[in-house]
């Protein structure tokens, strides 16, 4: 017995051991998490925001993040991938014929009839306007067939652009435990839309006709409200739901830069879009990488009366810069050995394209500045006579 009772006290001293070591371990790393989480309040104390982020929308750089990565459910934000994909897959000029089902969708609304038809570039307007999620119905049974191959073709994009987080199983963003995202990934989505002019141009939109109405006078205003509010807003969806919360993407252009603003389950969503972005903006400027203009070599001209033409750059390309500075630009030039004769000045004859850790932020054409005409045939055998001593 005296064995037994030994060997229990060594067991429960080991015992004591292990979970106060485990325990201390838990603490200092809930300890690390809160001094991560404070130093990053330090930056915005007064953001409301559980999940936030302002990003740079053509590199991807993070100015400023708190909890990006943790899952969210994404309201009506989700129509910013809708959009996309209903871009990416659709035309414009399509004409949609709005099912019961999606006439029946509850939520917001566009109040669209069963049979009706409308154009797709008209119902995306209203998607991302009025938020309309019959809208989103509609559209997903027009490209996809259903709106469970569309959300399927929804998430796929969404890991084509590195949203690794996301899962979407609607279009409209109604509360559903399978529909999640992340700040950092609904910023990586709207910072790819903008790649696209069409979605640039919708998702900035303050106000439009509605093109359906027999009323000529009735028209959408955007639900955004950072259009009216912020300096250079151009986007993009807000949303709400009991679960989400208060939800923002908010897009603005200042000098050729482009910023992306996530905030999930806010409180005060627009104030907390405005100092993010405000915050962002006053530590990214922009930096003139290629000078239009600029000569950046002479290319070979085979036939011609000369045997070169300088090359120069056709426009300038500006590119964010962090406070820090950036080495991660680099120059791409595409031209071809040489060229034939003849040549006009102002001819294209290759790209400059610049790029940021392997991804393209900005490219102008490489245009040949003088002109050069083929030579002639007397011309060439006046030239091979004088080479060979003949005359």
């Amino acid at each position: 017995m005296r064995i037994v009772g030994n060997v229990l006290v060594v067991l429960l001293a080991f015992s004591c051991m292990f979970f106060g070591v485990a325990e201390s371990q838990e603490a200092e790393n809930a300890l690390e998490a809160q001094e991560m989480l404070e130093r990053t309040d330090a930056i915005l104390p007064n953001v409301t925001a559980r999940s936030a982020v302002v990003m740079e929308a053509r590199t991807g750089r993070v100015l400023y993040s708190r909890n990006m990565k943790a899952m969210r459910f994404p309201a009506s934000t989700t129509k910013a991938m809708t959009l996309i994909v209903a871009l990416e897959k659709g035309n414009l000029d399509d004409i949609v014929t709005v099912s019961g089902n999606a006439a029946g969708t509850e939520g917001s609304t566009l109040w669209l009839e069963e049979g009706k038809k409308i154009r797709l570039e008209d119902l995306l307007y209203g998607i991302i306007m009025r938020s309309g999620n019959d809208g989103t119905v509609a559209v997903a049974e027009h490209i996809a067939g259903s709106v469970d191959a569309f959300a399927r073709m929804m998430t796929e994009k969404a890991r084509e652009i590195g949203a690794a987080d996301t899962f979407f199983v609607n279009p409209h963003g109604l509360p559903d435990e399978r529909h999640y995202t992340t700040a950092y990934d609904m910023a990586l989505i709207a910072s790819y839309g903008y790649r696209n002019p069409v979605f640039a141009d919708i998702v900035k939109t303050k106000e439009k006709t509605i093109p359906w109405s027999e009323d000529p006078t009735e028209f959408w205003r955007s639900e955004n409200q950072m259009l009216w509010l912020y300096d250079g807003a151009n986007g993009v969806k807000t949303g709400y739901t009991d679960a989400a919360g208060r939800c923002l993407v908010s897009g603005a252009e200042r000098d050729g830069i482009q910023l992306v603003s996530v905030v999930l389950d806010s409180i005060y969503m627009w104030n907390d879009s405005i100092a993010m972005l405000d915050y962002g903006f006053a530590h990214v400027k922009p930096q003139r990488e290629v000078n239009g203009g600029e000569i950046v070599g002479n290319l070979p001209v085979l036939s011609g009366r000369r045997k070169q033409v300088p090359v120069r750059t056709a426009s300038d390309i500006v590119v964010p810069v962090c406070d820090n500075g950036d080495a991660g630009y680099s120059k791409v030039f595409d031209l071809p050995n040489a060229l034939h004769a003849p040549v006009e000045a102002g001819d294209v004859v290759g790209t400059v394209r610049v790029m940021y850790e392997g991804r393209e932020v900005g490219s102008t054409d490489l245009v040949a500045t003088e002109s050069v005409e083929v030579k002639s045939f007397f011309v060439t055998l006046y030239q091979l006579a004088k080479k060979y001593h003949m005359i």
